[in-house]
C-alpha cells in the first residue's frame, strides 16, 4: 500500500491526529513524500457575520516529518475558545490575521476575535509559545473550549 508513499497505518495515525485535535489541515513532508489530510468541514454559524471574513490560512506542521508531527502534538499547548461565538482571525477583512503558523505568541497577546450577540471580544493567549497549527476557521462558529490554535512552548 506504499504506492502513495505512506503505509496505511501511518495514514490512519495521521487521520486520527487530525480528528482528535480538531485540525483543519495537516501537511507532512518526509523524505520527499508529502501527505495532506483535511479535517471535516465545520458548518457556518447562524446569523449574518458583521463583515466578510478573510479566508483562513492552512493548518500545517511546517517542515515536520510524520514522526515529529505525532511527537510534537503531545507537547503542544491548546488555546481554546473562552465562549460560544463566531471566530475571526483578523480584526477586519482588509487586515492581516493576528497570528500565523510560525509566529511567536506572548501570554496576554490577542490571537483572534469572537463575535457573540453582535459584540466582539478579544481572545488572548494564556501562554507563550510558537504557533504550530491553527485549528479554527475564520468566520465559523466555535463552542466554548473548542481549540483555536496550538502553541509549541519555548
Amino acid at each position: 500500500m506504499a504506492e502513495f508513499g505512506f503505509e496505511l497505518d501511518e495514514i490512519k495515525r495521521l487521520v486520527k491526529l487530525v480528528e482528535d485535535r480538531g485540525l483543519e489541515r495537516l501537511l507532512v513532508e518526509e523524505d520527499g513524500r508529502v501527505i495532506e489530510i483535511l479535517g471535516p468541514l465545520k458548518p457556518a454559524g447562524p446569523g449574518p457575520a458583521v463583515y466578510e471574513p478573510l479566508p483562513s490560512g492552512p493548518v500545517e506542521v511546517q517542515g515536520a516529518t510524520e514522526s515529529e508531527a505525532i511527537e510534537a502534538e503531545e507537547e503542544w499547548i491548546v488555546v481554546t475558545s473562552p465562549v460560544v461565538g463566531v471566530y475571526y482571525r483578523s480584526p477586519s477583512p482588509d487586515t492581516a490575521p493576528f497570528v500565523e503558523v510560525g509566529d511567536r505568541v506572548e501570554a496576554g497577546q490577542t490571537i483572534g476575535l469572537i463575535e457573540a450577540m453582535k459584540v466582539f471580544s478579544e481572545v488572548v493567549s494564556d501562554n507563550s509559545g510558537v504557533v504550530t497549527a491553527i485549528a479554527a476557521v475564520s468566520g465559523q462558529l466555535v463552542r466554548q473550549t473548542d481549540p483555536l490554535l496550538y502553541l509549541r512552548p519555548e
